[in-house]
């Protein structure tokens, strides 16, 4: 349903998250990876006893020069128990003042290390909007199709039991308190992909520097206005979703954590 200019397909957001545990005596260490268009981060969670003992980060690729400055605040996700909620780094960190896709991957490996996940990875592709403002997400899980949304706006128009869920208001209260555990999560990884799949419309490196919204670290007021565009920094695997997290597979292989 994507909307063609001059016969060629118009561009697909992208999004791939890949993830490894391994077991180190008492101490089972995850590793994470996730690119897309936009970003590519790394996240390295540690844990003994389940217990989160260490929450490091890199960026790779990111949209702001003061991203990379937020790899530093995992550290306060250090002494939080293992739960398989992602979304609750978000009562151990204040997500202000974090990278929004770092905590996100922050809160998958928690999850994966609670359940004891040795490997998962997620595909998802959002479509460019219609001008009516529809799109169709949709989320693999390990190579098996998942989740598939209509998108109207900001409303779920399905299926169900999706149907009538607002994206921006009460979908992620609704997804953790309705859904199976693993569903909620790929639920809430989607929802974040189909809103930043906008920014596929625009020229991003038109902005001079990050949006003082405090939503996130670099959108904080106090350094919004440092927090420079990286520019071409914004990537297109409209055709190429081989080639996500591809620079990823030899830090993610299993003996590659005894590495440090």
């Amino acid at each position: 349903m994507s909307v063609q200019i001059n016969n060629l397909p118009a561009p697909v957001f992208r999004r791939r998250v890949v993830i490894t545990a391994e077991a180190h005596g008492t101490a089972l260490w995850v590793r994470a990876a996730l690119e897309d268009d936009f970003h590519h981060f790394r996240v390295e969670v540690r844990c003994v006893d389940g217990v989160v003992t260490q929450a490091t980060g890199e960026a790779p690729r990111h949209p702001y020069t003061l991203c990379k400055l937020a790899t530093a605040e995992l550290t306060q996700l250090v002494g939080m128990p293992l739960t398989g909620v992602p979304h609750a780094v978000t009562r151990y960190a204040e997500a202000s003042e974090q990278c929004t896709h770092l905590l996100d991957l922050a809160g998958l490996c928690v999850a994966a290390a609670a359940r004891g996940t040795a490997q998962r990875q997620y595909d998802i592709e959002v479509p460019q909007r219609e001008p009516q403002g529809r799109t169709q997400p949709k989320l693999w899980r390990d190579g098996v199709l998942l989740l598939e949304w209509l998108i109207d706006d900001d409303l779920i128009t399905g299926p169900a039991p999706y149907t009538g869920i607002n994206l921006r208001a009460g979908l992620a209260r609704w997804a953790l308190t309705t859904l199976p555990e693993e569903e909620a999560e790929a639920a809430l990884l989607l929802r974040r992909c189909t809103a930043i799949a906008v920014g596929r419309s625009r020229n991003l490196d038109l902005q001079v520097h990050a949006r003082a919204t405090g939503y996130c670290f670099a959108q904080q007021p106090l350094r919004a206005e440092q927090a420079i565009r990286v520019l071409r920094s914004t990537l297109d695997f409209s055709a190429t979703p081989a080639l996500l997290c591809a620079d990823d597979q030899d830090w993610l292989r299993p003996n590659s954590a005894s590495d440090n």
